[in-house]
């Protein structure tokens, strides 16, 4: 019913940028939180940063500063601008978001496949 899109993810070296995109398309009403996380091998699952439909946002500390979440309402689609990019940044980001559907009461998560960034010379 909902399907969510991530694109971006690439090889850079330490102190370059990325955006990621992601797109969601389906039978939406309307969206919640839009977030982004990433997942690095042998590591957990991490919230990198989130974006909620009001303006609000969030961040990690470690990419404070750093990544800038932003959020196109019109189009169900939240970016994630990395700058300053580091090794330890190394992993594979997902998009997820909080979901009303057409018919239907109440959010749901929805999540994406995810990209791999990977940071290093």
């Amino acid at each position: 019913q909902v399907q969510l899109v991530e694109s971006g993810g690439d090889l850079v070296q330490p102190g370059g940028s990325l955006r990621l995109s992601c797109a969601a398309s389906g039978s939406i009403f309307s969206i919640n939180t839009m977030a982004w996380h990433r997942q690095a091998p042998g590591k957990q699952r991490e919230l990198v940063a989130a974006a909620i439909r009001d303006g609000r946002t969030n961040y990690a500390d470690s990419v404070k500063g750093r990544f800038t979440i932003s959020r196109d309402n019109a189009k169900n689609t939240v970016y994630l601008q990395m700058n300053g990019l580091k090794p330890e940044d190394t992993a594979v980001y997902y998009c997820n978001a909080e979901v009303r559907i057409v018919g239907r009461n109440g959010y749901y998560a929805y999540w994406g496949q995810g990209t791999q960034v990977t940071v290093s010379s």
